[in-house]
C-alpha cells in the first residue's frame, strides 16, 4: 500500500477498504481508552482514526464495533513454536484465533536437530501466514560447549548468514551465559555480529552473581525470559534490561514477577509479556498470549498497560514500533475486537487488513505446509536397545551412594539429589520409596549408541517407562524408568515413529504422541494432537506421576544451561561448575 494513498484516504479523497466503527480504542500510545472511535484501513495499513463515515464506499466492508474494545493485535515476544508440538501453521491458526497476529520465535529446537536447514523450513512455513512470524535466529547450537552432542552446530558464520533473511529480527536467546560473561569468543563474536546488523541480542539469565549479569549486559545483551522472582526481576531492570514475564504450561511466572509493577511500581514500558513454552491443551483451553495478559489482568495490573505489554512493549524492543504495535496512521491494521477488556477474547482478528478470524472461529483457510522426508527422518540409533543397556554397574557391594537430580514441580529448575541406592549383583537398583528412578539420555542424531545413565527424582512414578524425543535443547532420546524392559521397549516404539513422546507399562503403550518433523512436532492438527496429549497426561497418571505437565518437566531434565543438575549424552551435569559429575559417589 502506497503512503500517497494513504494520505489521500486520511484527507478524504479516497475511500477505505474496510472501516472499524463505533468501537472503544486501546490506544497503546497515550495509556487511555478512547470511546466511539471508528479506524479506516486501507489494503494492509491503517489509514486514519476518528469518525469516518464520509470514507465509507460502495466497496468498503464496515465492521461495527459498538460495545467492543479495538486493541492492537497480540504480539508474543519470545516463544519455541516446537514446544507447542505443532508445525507453525498448526499453531497459527490457534493463536490466531486468540489474538496473538505477531511473534518471534526462537527455532532453537529445531536447530538442534536440523541446524541452519530446520531455522529456514519454519521460517519459510512462517512467511506464508497471516500471522506475522519473526525469527530470532539461534544463538547457542549446541547450547553448551564440550557437555552434550546435538544433530547439529551452528557456528559464527551460520549466525551472520541467518541475520540477513527477511523478518529475522534478532539473535535467539543467549543461554551460554558463562559463555559470555568469561569471553568464549564464539558467543562473544556472536553477539557482536548481531549488534553490527543492527539487530537485538535477546537474553536468558536464570542465575548468578551482579558482577556476572551486569558482565552479561555490558556485553550486549538486554532482555531475559527466565526471572522467577520480584528482586530479581528489579536488579535486572534497574540496570536496563528489558524483563520479559513468563506464563507458559509449566513455567507459571507472572504471579510473582508481575509485582515490580503492581507493588515496586516501576515503569512498564521495558516490560513485555511472554509465553516461551506453551502446549496445546493450554492453547485451546486457556488460550496463548491472551491467556497471559488474563494473568497480568488478575494480579492487578491495569488492563490497558497490560495489553502495551504484549504489543507496543514488543514492537519497540525490537525495534519494529514504525510497523507494528499500535493503532496509529500508516501501522500495518493488525486489529482485535475484545468484548470484554479483563477476559482478553478475541472475537474478530485482522491481519494485514483482512479478516482472519470472525466470531472466534477462522474465516480464512490458511493451506498445510509439507515439511521435506530427511525432516522426518531424525531419529538414528546405533541399534535396538535392549534392556540392559540400562544397567548402572559398581564394585561395591549391599549398596552404594549416589548423585542424581531432583525435579521441581512447575519450574525449569533442577536440585542436586543423593541417596543411597541397594546393590544386587554389582548392578545398583532403584528405589520407588525413595522416589528415585532410572533415567537414561540416548544420542540418536548420528547413530553413536552413547547412552548415559543417572536417577531422578521426584515425578513419583510406581511403574512402567516414559520415553520423550523432545529433551532441551539438544533433543537426544531421553528414557526413564521403573523397570529396564519398559524402558527399552519405550525407546524402540518411539525410535521407530520418528520421535515424540511415549508411555508405556508391562510392555503395551498407553499413550504416544507422535512427533515425525525432527522428532520435535506433529504433522497433525491440533485437535488431534490435544487429544494425544489429553492421553498422554493420563498415561503418566496411571503410572504414578501427579505432578502438572510431568512430560514438559522430564524434556528439560536435559537441558545443562539451567541449574543445577542435569543429564546429557555424555553424563551428568553439574550446571553450577558447567562440568560432568560422577553417578556414583566416591
Amino acid at each position: 500500500m502506497s503512503r500517497a494513498l494513504l494520505r489521500k484516504v486520511a484527507l478524504g479523497e479516497a475511500y477505505a477498504d474496510l472501516v472499524i466503527q463505533n468501537g472503544t480504542l486501546v490506544n497503546v500510545m497515550t495509556r487511555e481508552l478512547q470511546n466511539n472511535v471508528d479506524i479506516a484501513v486501507k489494503g494492509d495499513r491503517i489509514a486514519s482514526i476518528g469518525k469516518t463515515d464520509h470514507l465509507i464506499g460502495p466497496g468498503t466492508n464496515v465492521v461495527d464495533a459498538t460495545g467492543k474494545y479495538v486493541a492492537p493485535g497480540l504480539m508474543d515476544g519470545h516463544m519455541h513454536v516446537e514446544s507447542t508440538m505443532l508445525s507453525v501453521t498448526e499453531f497459527a491458526k490457534a493463536a490466531l484465533k486468540k489474538g496473538t497476529t505477531a511473534i518471534v520465535m526462537d527455532p532453537h529446537e529445531i536447530a538442534n536437530v536440523l541446524g541452519t536447514e530446520g531455522v529456514r523450513l519454519m521460517h519459510e512455513e512462517g512467511k506464508r501466514l497471516p500471522l506475522k512470524v519473526f525469527t530470532t535466529f539461534p544463538s547457542c547450537v549446541p547450547a553448551t560447549n564440550d557437555l552434550e552432542d546435538a544433530g547439529a552446530n551452528l557456528n559464527e558464520e551460520d549466525i551472520e548468514e541467518g541475520l540477513k533473511w527477511e523478518d529475522v529480527i534478532g539473535l535467539g536467546e543467549v543461554m551460554n551465559f558463562p559463555g559470555v560473561v568469561y569471553n568464549d569468543s564464539k558467543m562473544i563474536n556472536e553477539i557482536e555480529a548481531t549488534m553490527k546488523a543492527d539487530k537485538i541480542v535477546t537474553g536468558h539469565f536464570p542465575d548468578g552473581s551482579n558482577g556476572m549479569l551486569q558482565a552479561y549486559i555490558a556485553s550486549g545483551v538486554d532482555s531475559c525470559h527466565e526471572t522467577v522472582a520480584k528482586e530479581q526481576a528489579l536488579e535486572k531492570a534497574r540496570l536496563g534490561m528489558h524483563i520479559m514475564i513468563r506464563e507458559g504450561s509449566a513455567w507459571q511466572d507472572v504471579k510473582e514477577v508481575i509485582k515490580i509493577i503492581t507493588e515496586e511500581g516501576i515503569d512498564s514500558s521495558n516490560v513485555s509479556l511472554v509465553t516461551d513454552d506453551i502446549y496445546p491443551e493450554t492453547l485451546v483451553e486457556k488460550g496463548q498470549l491472551n491467556h497471559v495478559v488474563r494473568r497480568a489482568i488478575e494480579e492487578g495490573v491495569d488492563p490497558v498497560v497490560a495489553i502495551q505489554m504484549a504489543t507496543i512493549n514488543v514492537a519497540r524492543y525490537f525495534h519494529i514500533d514504525k510497523q507494528f504495535g499500535s493503532i496509529t496512521p500508516g501501522k500495518i491494521a493488525d486489529i482485535i475486537l475484545l468484548d470484554d477488556l479483563a477476559d482478553v477474547d478475541a472475537s474478530t482478528v485482522i491481519t494485514n487488513g483482512e479478516m482472519i478470524v470472525s466470531d472466534q472461529e477462522l474465516v480464512k483457510e490458511i493451506p498445510a505446509y509439507k515439511y521435506p522426508e530427511h525432516a522426518r527422518d531424525t531419529v538414528k540409533l546405533q541399534r535396538a536397545l535392549q534392556p540392559d543397556d540400562f544397567n548402572i554397574s559398581t564394585e561395591q557391594k549391599g549398596q552404594v551412594e549416589i548423585n542424581g537430580i531432583r525435579i521441581m514441580e512447575n519450574n525449569a529448575r533442577t536440585a542436586k539429589m543423593t541417596a543411597t541406592l541397594p546393590v544386587t549383583d554389582h548392578l545398583i537398583n532403584t528405589d520407588l520409596e525413595q522416589d528415585i528412578v532410572q533415567l537414561a539420555c540416548v544420542e540418536r542424531h548420528n547413530g553413536t549408541g552413547q547412552i548415559s545413565l543417572a536417577f531422578a527424582q521426584g515425578f513419583g512414578l510406581k511403574s512402567g517407562a516414559v520415553a520423550s524425543t523432545v529433551a532441551h535443547d539438544s533433543h537426544n532420546l531421553l528414557v526413564m524408568g521403573v523397570n529396564q524392559q519398559d524402558m527399552a521397549f519405550a525407546a524402540n516404539q518411539l525410535a521407530e515413529s520418528g520421535g515424540g513422546m511415549i508411555v508405556v507399562e508391562d510392555g503395551e503403550v498407553l499413550a504416544h504422541v507422535p512427533m515425525p518433523i525432527a522428532g520435535l512436532m506433529s504433522d497433525q492438527p491440533i485437535e488431534i494432537v490435544v487429544e494425544q496429549v489429553r492421553a498422554l497426561e493420563k498415561a503418566w497418571q496411571q503410572l504414578g506421576c501427579t505432578i502438572h505437565a510431568p512430560f514438559m518437566t522430564f524434556s528439560l531434565i536435559a537441558l545443562p544451561v539451567i541449574p543445577e543438575i542435569r543429564i546429557s549424552n555424555r553424563g551428568l551435569v553439574d550446571v553450577t561448575k558447567f562440568e560432568l559429575m560422577d553417578v556414583v559417589k566416591g
